[in-house]
């Protein structure tokens, strides 16, 4: 890990010397001609394909900067919601932006009427990794900042040799390192996340009958678009089969269908008889959870979450649903059907009708990487 965390680090270094990652105070014209009226009207066209409006790049991320340092009257809750919430985290070049500007704010090297340093350490412990955990780790020496920091920290897995850092402070007697330290092996970062349903998870099927290769999740010819987990999710299930009605057959998967299912009121689960086979792309997984998947926090345009049934589910699917967060289970689907709202029971083992409490099926939640 050491070696890889070496590799990656180097790669950065040298595009920074080679000017290909932007710097935060880019003031270029292209920026300048960035403008919120541009973006919204992006905003509208993809409204309009029914899809969420793209992340900020790193040109549009070097606009907000300077629209965060003197922002137009009425539009700072947006400027706000859009550094907070648009912005890839990790090691996008968007990020690389984000980043570098609230290490300046924390620093006093830039000024927002929107952020003081407090705020702007917060917003890096949203980032997950990559280019805010050098700031963090530097505001562990600032008795104002060290505290939120370190709360940040404690959640932040992705470091790789950021680690030694923080140990080396902690060596050195930095209480607020110490504090990460014991967070990290107390497993607080897993530990205080939101528990598994002890009683039952209520859904609504999404029943596909036969079986789903990830050709059918995540089409070859559209591969294009993977990258754009919204856009590419409309051509899940482009082609038509039993019990699926594709809005545009070979080219826009059944929206209407899954939209008009949602609005029973509960999230969807994908229920097939069997599931995931073919060749490995998270794509496919991308597209389910696009769908039927949770918004993750301050993360643009993906989601994690939600729950897969299936008779048979294929191995590295199985692993990469529970990647994404997902609750992967194989059970008996034949008393499932299109549009049934169930209730599983994740510790009881147990898939009940909804309305009457009739038992459809039974289960053992597995644990595939036991050895």
């Amino acid at each position: 890990m050491r070696y890889w965390a070496f590799t990656l680090q180097t790669a950065v270094s040298q595009e920074r010397e080679e000017n290909r990652l932007p710097h935060y105070d880019n003031e270029s014209e292209e920026n300048r001609r960035i403008t919120l009226e541009e973006y919204r009207k992006h905003v509208a066209e993809r409204a309009a394909e029914g899809i969420a409006p793209k992340p900020l790049d790193a040109n549009q991320m070097a606009a907000l900067v300077e629209l965060l340092k003197n922002p137009p009257a009425g539009e700072e809750e947006f400027l706000l919601d859009l550094l907070t919430n648009r912005v890839p985290p990790g090691v996008d070049e968007a990020a690389y932006v984000k980043a570098g500007f609230l290490a300046a704010v924390a620093k006093g090297e830039a000024k927002s009427p929107l952020l003081t340093p407090e705020k702007a350490i917060e917003l890096l412990g949203t980032m997950q990794g990559g280019y805010n955990i050098h700031p963090l780790i530097d505001a562990l020496d600032d008795a104002k900042l060290a505290p939120i920091a370190a709360k940040a920290l404690s959640h932040t897995l992705l470091m790789f040799d950021n680690f030694y850092d923080v140990e080396e402070k902690a060596k050195a007697g930095n209480e607020y390192a110490k504090q990460v330290m014991q967070s990290w092996a107390d497993a607080e970062w897993f530990l205080n996340r939101p528990a598994l349903a002890e009683i039952k998870l209520t859904v609504t099927v999404f029943k596909v009958t036969g079986e789903t290769n990830t050709d059918d999740l995540s089409p070859a010819p559209d591969a294009w678009s993977r990258p754009d987990i919204p856009l590419h999710a409309l051509a899940m299930l482009k082609n038509a089969r039993e019990g699926i009605e594709p809005d545009q057959p070979g080219v826009v998967g059944p929206i209407k269908q899954i939209e008009a299912l949602q609005q029973k009121g509960f999230p969807l689960a994908y229920v097939g008889d069997v599931v995931g086979t073919g060749s490995s792309r998270k794509s496919a997984t991308n597209s389910v959870l696009w769908f039927m998947g949770d918004d993750i926090p301050h993360v643009p345009n993906k989601r994690g979450g939600g729950l897969c049934l299936g008779g048979k589910i294929a191995p590295i699917f199985f692993n990469t649903m529970e990647d994404a967060g997902a609750l992967p289970i194989e059970v008996d689907v034949s008393n499932l059907n299109m549009g049934d709202v169930i209730d599983v029971y994740p510790y009881k083992g147990e898939v009940r009708n909804h309305e009457t409490g009739e038992l459809l099926a039974t289960f053992e939640l597995e644990n595939r990487r036991a050895d």
